[in-house]
C-alpha cells in the first residue's frame, strides 16, 4: 500500500507522466528516478503550472486556433495543464459547428487554461457567462415572455449534479429546469462581445405572477420543502450566482455532496479507470476535501496519489483489468512527442505524409475534432474511440509516422532513440519499446511477434542496425507494430 510519502518506483513515475501528460522518455525518467521523488512531490510539480493561453490571430480562423493548441501541447512544458484543458472542453462541451465564432472558441479555451485547477464553483459561474457556452445552449434566446430551459437543463445534468445520484435516485425535478431557466433570463452579450444583464429581458416576479416564485429543490437536494429562493437576496442578475450555490449546497439521497461525488468520480474515470466504486469516489473526496474548498487541484492530486490509481499500471498479462482507451489527441501528441518528431504548424507534410496538409485531418479519421464535440455531452470515452473505422485510422497515422523519413525534427529518426550497437532482436525490442513506455507491458505473445518480424521466421539472428537499408525495413517498422499494439492503445 502507498500513499502521497511513497518514493515512486520506475513503473508508478511511467504511468503517472502517461497519464498526467503525454508520456516521458526514457531520459526524463531516469532524472526522475535519480531524484527519488515521492508521489506527493511528482504531482506537486505537474501542478505547479501557470496559465498560458494561446496567441490566437487577428485573422486566424478556427483551424489556426486548433493547430496552435496541438503545436502547444507538442512543446508543452507543463502537460498536466494541457490534459486537464482537455478533460473541461471535455465536461463543458462546445462545439463551433453552433458557435461559429473564432474568438469565442478560443476565449472558452482561455477560460479553462484559467480555471483548470481553481476553484470549482468559481468555475461554475465563469461558465455561466462565457460567450460561447451562452451561445450554444441558447442562453442568448432565453426571455422573460418565453424563457429557454436549454442552459439549466446541461448545467445540472451535465456540468455539476447529474440527472441521478449515487444510488440511482433523482437529483432535481423538471420544475427545478424551469426555475433556474427564469433565473438566467436576460443575458445577452455587448457589442465587444462580453456578458452583459438587460433587465427588460429577465423574467421579474412581479411581471410573471402567476408563475410564481423563483423556488428551487423543493423535493430533492434535501433543502427542506422550502427549498430555495433564487431571489432571496434580491431579483436580477444576482440569481445566476445564486443558482451555483444552491447547487454546490445540493445533497443526494445519502446526505452527500452531489457535486462533489459526480466530479471526483468523472475526474478519477478521465485520469484512472471507468466506474470506481462509490466507497473509494467518497474515499478521494473525503481525502481531499473537494466537497469543502472545491479546489480542483487538490482532488487532483489526491488521485494521483492514490495506490488506484496506479492499478491501471498492472500489464495485462500479469493480470491488469483496469485500462483506458487512450483519446485520439492523446494518442497523436504523445506518439510524436515521444519518437521526438516536432511538425511545424502550416507545414505538417514535412512528416512527408501524403494526402494529408494537418493533423487535423487524423483526429478527424479516429474520431474526435477538437472545438467541435459530437454533442453537449461531450466525446464518447473508452471503448467508443475504437472502432474498424478509428482503429484503421490509428493504424494509418503509425504507418506515416513510421515512414516519415524527413530530413530534421519533422521526421522521425529511430536511430536517434535507439542504439545502433545493439544486434540481439530481444535488446532491441526493449530499446524500443522503451521509448515508447510499454516495455514492460508486452506480453511474451508480443514479444514473440516481433521477434518473428526482426528475425524473418528465425532465419537471422542478429540484426546489424548500422546498416541503413537494415534500419529502414526493420527498425522503422518495428517501432509501427508497437504502436499497433494493444498495449500502446492502452493507458
Amino acid at each position: 500500500m502507498g500513499d502521497v510519502n511513497s518514493i515512486l518506483t520506475e513503473a508508478e513515475a511511467r504511468h503517472l507522466m502517461r497519464r498526467a501528460g503525454f508520456g516521458a522518455s526514457p531520459k526524463e525518467l531516469a532524472k526522475l528516478a535519480k531524484r527519488g521523488l515521492t508521489r506527493g512531490q511528482l504531482v506537486d510539480g505537474l501542478l505547479k503550472f501557470k496559465t498560458k493561453p494561446l496567441k490566437v490571430g487577428k485573422k486566424d480562423g478556427l483551424d489556426d486556433v486548433y493547430d496552435r493548441w496541438l503545436e502547444l501541447m507538442l512543446k508543452t512544458k507543463t502537460p498536466l495543464l494541457e490534459k486537464l484543458v482537455l478533460f473541461w472542453h471535455d465536461h463543458f462541451a462546445t462545439a463551433n459547428a453552433k458557435v461559429q465564432n473564432t474568438r469565442r472558441m478560443a476565449q472558452q479555451n482561455a477560460l479553462l487554461r484559467t480555471m483548470a485547477k481553481g476553484d470549482f464553483g468559481q468555475f461554475l459561474k465563469r461558465i455561466n457567462k462565457d460567450p460561447a457556452v451562452m451561445e450554444f445552449l441558447d442562453t442568448l434566446r432565453n426571455n422573460a415572455k418565453t424563457p429557454n430551459e436549454n442552459y439549466a437543463r446541461e448545467l445540472m445534468e451535465l456540468f455539476s449534479l447529474g440527472v441521478v445520484d449515487e444510488a440511482g435516485q433523482p437529483n432535481y425535478a423538471q420544475e427545478d429546469i424551469v426555475q433556474i431557466a427564469r433565473a438566467f433570463s436576460g443575458w445577452r452579450l455587448d457589442d465587444d462581445g462580453n456578458a452583459v444583464f438587460r433587465e427588460s429581458r429577465h423574467d421579474f416576479n412581479a411581471d410573471h405572477p402567476e408563475r410564481g416564485p423563483k423556488v428551487i429543490f423543493k423535493s430533492h437536494g434535501m433543502f427542506g420543502a422550502e427549498g430555495v429562493d433564487l431571489a432571496g437576496s434580491g431579483e436580477g442578475a444576482q440569481e445566476i450566482d445564486a443558482v451555483i450555490d444552491a447547487i454546490l449546497r445540493h445533497r443526494d439521497s445519502a446526505g452527500r455532496s452531489t457535486v462533489g461525488r459526480r466530479i471526483t468520480r468523472h475526474l478519477f474515470d478521465y485520469f484512472a479507470w471507468d466506474s470506481p466504486s462509490t466507497a473509494l469516489v467518497d474515499e478521494l473526496l473525503d481525502a481531499s476535501g473537494f466537497a469543502t474548498t472545491w479546489n480542483i487541484g487538490a482532488l487532483v492530486k489526491t488521485i494521483l496519489v492514490h495506490d488506484a490509481f496506479y492499478e491501471t499500471a498492472v500489464p495485462v498479462h500479469l493480470g491488469g483489468t483496469k485500462k483506458s482507451v487512450k483519446w485520439p489527441v492523446d494518442f497523436v501528441v504523445g506518439t510524436l512527442r515521444l519518437l521526438r518528431v516536432a511538425p511545424k504548424r502550416r507545414k505538417w507534410l514535412g512528416l512527408a505524409i501524403p494526402d494529408r496538409d494537418s493533423l487535423r485531418g487524423y483526429l478527424d479519421d479516429m474520431g474526435q475534432r477538437l472545438f467541435d464535440p459530437p454533442s453537449v455531452f461531450g466525446w464518447d470515452w473508452e471503448a467508443a474511440w475504437i472502432s474498424s473505422a478509428t482503429l484503421l485510422a490509428r493504424c494509418g497515422f503509425v504507418r506515416d509516422v513510421a515512414a516519415a523519413r524527413a530530413k530534421g525534427k519533422q521526421g522521425f529518426h529511430p536511430e536517434k532513440l535507439v542504439p545502433l550497437t545493439l544486434q540481439t532482436p530481444d535488446d532491441i525490442i526493449d530499446a524500443a519499446s522503451n521509448v515508447l513506455g510499454i516495455r514492460d507491458q508486452l506480453s511474451p505473445s508480443d514479444r514473440e511477434v516481433l521477434q518473428d518480424y526482426l528475425t524473418d521466421g528465425g532465419a537471422v539472428a542478429t540484426l546489424d542496425l548500422t546498416d541503413a537499408e537494415v534500419r529502414n525495413r526493420k527498425l522503422h517498422g518495428l517501432f509501427a507494430l508497437l504502436m499497433e499494439s494493444p498495449a500502446y492503445q492502452l493507458h
